[in-house]
């Protein structure tokens, strides 16, 4: 007598789909290394659903246009640096340590932050939102005599942003004049410090002024 194939085992080893959770996290994955390496213009929806293995209608479906896309991997990578270098009590120099070692370590932040400002430049509410939080906890911690008043709290803020990617986005006949490799830990090492002493300067409160 012929025996039953067991339709269990069979269907152990059939290919499952995958949920649509898990193709959207990786639809989101490869549209994040395409966006950085080519920005919104260059960047190819045949190649983010080939990069995350997916069919490119699912892109359309979970994500809209390549537009929408854009946006939604920008609201990620913001949400992620965010919630990586917080601003503690306005403590810029140890926000500024922390934000660089993570730029360090995720360079597509940074890139897909320029090709943003080259490419699409708008904000959404939630980014005016996090940026106001930061600066008002910067305005209070003047008040409060923790950080130098001198300067309004957004000048300062945009300086310690800025200063925080001065290593990094510098360009390339300036990171040789180091005489270094511009990525040895060394160098970086050397970089840290300098940036943050930098900041430390610019925001630790001087002397009281003399009156009379």
């Amino acid at each position: 007598m012929a025996t039953r194939s067991n339709d269990t085992d069979s269907d152990s080893k059939a290919p499952r789909p995958r949920n649509a959770r898990a193709t959207k996290e990786l639809l989101l994955a490869a549209a994040t290394t395409e966006f950085a390496q080519y920005g919104l213009a260059g960047a190819r929806i045949d190649r983010i659903a080939e990069r995350a293995g997916a069919n490119k209608r699912l892109l359309y479906v979970y994500f809209g246009d390549k537009d929408e896309l854009f946006t939604a991997v920008l609201k990620h990578q913001v949400g992620k640096l965010a919630e990586e270098t917080p601003l503690v009590d306005g403590d810029l120099v140890s926000y500024a340590g922390t934000r660089f070692d993570y730029l360090l370590t995720h360079p597509e932040t940074a890139r897909l932050a320029a090709w943003r400002r080259f490419e699409a430049d708008h904000h959404t509410a939630s980014e005016v939102e996090g940026y106001q939080g930061k600066v008002e906890a910067i305005a209070a911690a003047q008040r409060e005599g923790r950080l130098d008043d001198s300067l309004p709290a957004v000048d300062l803020f945009a300086m310690v942003l800025r200063i925080t990617e001065s290593w990094l986005d510098a360009p390339p006949a300036l990171l040789a004049v180091s005489g270094e490799q511009p990525r040895s830990p060394k160098r970086l090492a050397q970089h840290r410090a300098a940036l943050i002493e930098a900041v430390r300067r610019i925001t630790t409160p001087g002397p009281p002024a003399h009156v009379g």
